[in-house]
């Protein structure tokens, strides 16, 4: 979120925040966020592979 964006916050008799109202853009960026968390844990446990050697890969298979 931007830090000039505001959340307003409804809340209850007792003055419990029960909501947030979020604009469209902080919304969205939170959605973009948590999808991006959700691929990395389901990638996790995969073996990762160097930078050198996806270079080379990539400079072999003619894409660099």
């Amino acid at each position: 979120m931007k830090p000039d964006s505001s959340p307003q916050y409804i809340t209850d008799d007792q003055g419990n925040r029960v909501s947030v109202v979020l604009s469209v853009d902080d919304y969205q960026e939170l959605l973009d966020d948590l999808e991006d968390l959700a691929a990395v844990a389901e990638r996790r446990d995969e073996e990762s592979i160097s930078h050198d050697d996806v270079l080379k890969h990539l400079k072999a298979s003619g894409k660099l």
